[in-house]
């Protein structure tokens, strides 16, 4: 198969609302000896793009420039040192950037297969949620079987995700969303209860559904505003887990004593800094772990609207309205 030399990819004319997003053409990438490159099917849309074009969540070093965390599509060509997928193969990937665009590298420890029945829609909206649960939730987190969780954000890809894997794994899930139809959503997918922040003060109902005794885990995207009541939602020796701060990072307040007389442990990552190592080892487990669930055709992603690549800025701006249930994805080709 002969590559193209040059592609079409999203650019980002300076930092700013989401009409800085515009088509452009240049070069198409080449993989590194430890690389392969994907012809990209479908991209997924992600905060981390949209914190990116504004300009306050920059690519680390190396990494291309161009947004885009997640791809689904096939394998067209590989690095001398590149191990464990096949050219021609499917794959969805956990990139390092770049995925907005027709061509766009990824390490192959962060590919895994599509799972069984699985399109590239379905497919690319897998790696940024499922990576990122995974490694918070239950890895860091440590949800175990027979324990609860109170998922914030319940209707976003996080919470999604997050919501379906618990209840499959044997967990009690209480989720917030943002409106009555957004918990019925949550509810759909797997919640016990949901909880609608607006109406309600989601720290006294989960005290009143619990009946006194809290949850074991609390999964946070919110920030600054949430986290005394998300302490004081914990039970003895429970986790906060912070995946994201949308609404800010400071805590005014911040009561260490009360972390202190229940035994809490607070803590938190984002994905994109880990090392290529530490995320083939979240995808390793989530091979063995999850991709039998999926082949099974359980906790499925849900995808709310897919817009063609040339129109990320419209893409942008529904993710920013948070009305979306579930995920926003690119088509880039057939």
């Amino acid at each position: 198969m002969k590559l193209p030399d040059r592609m079409r990819f999203v650019e980002t004319a300076g930092s700013g609302d989401p009409d800085v997003l515009r088509v452009a053409t240049g070069p198409v990438p080449q993989p590194k000896p430890d690389e392969i490159l994907i012809r990209v099917l479908v991209a997924g849309v992600n905060r981390p793009d949209v914190m990116q074009r504004k300009g306050v969540y920059p690519p680390p070093p190396n990494a291309s420039p161009v947004i885009g965390l997640e791809v689904a599509g096939e394998v067209v060509a590989a690095g001398r040192e590149a191990a464990g997928v096949t050219i021609g193969e499917r794959v969805c990937a956990l990139t390092n950037g770049g995925g907005y665009a027709e061509y766009c590298v990824a390490p192959p420890p962060q590919c895994l297969p599509w799972p069984a029945g699985y399109d590239a829609l379905r497919s690319a909206a897998l790696p940024e949620t499922y990576f990122t649960v995974w490694a918070n939730l239950f890895m860091m987190g440590r949800l175990t079987r027979g324990e609860s969780v109170l998922v914030h954000g319940g209707t976003s890809g996080i919470g999604v995700t997050a919501i379906q894997l618990a209840r499959e794994f044997g967990c009690t899930v209480y989720a917030t969303a943002g409106s009555r139809e957004k918990c019925q959503a949550c509810v759909r997918l797997g919640a016990a209860a949901a909880i609608a922040y607006r109406d309600e003060d989601f720290a006294e109902r989960i005290r009143e559904i619990t009946k006194g005794r809290g949850v074991d885990v609390v999964l946070d995207i919110v920030g600054a505003p949430y986290t005394m009541r998300n302490l004081e939602c914990l039970r003895m020796d429970g986790r906060l887990v912070q995946v994201a701060v949308m609404h800010g990072a400071k805590v005014d307040g911040f009561d260490l004593f009360l972390v202190m007389r229940k035994r809490l442990t607070i803590a938190g990552s984002t994905m994109r800094p880990r090392t290529t190592t530490e995320k083939g080892l979240i995808a390793k487990a989530l091979r063995e772990t999850v991709w039998p669930v999926l082949d099974a055709g359980r906790c499925a992603p849900v995808i709310h609207k897919v817009f063609p690549l040339a129109e990320a800025a419209a893409a942008h701006r529904l993710m920013e309205t948070s009305a979306h249930i579930g995920k926003i994805l690119l088509k880039v080709a057939d």
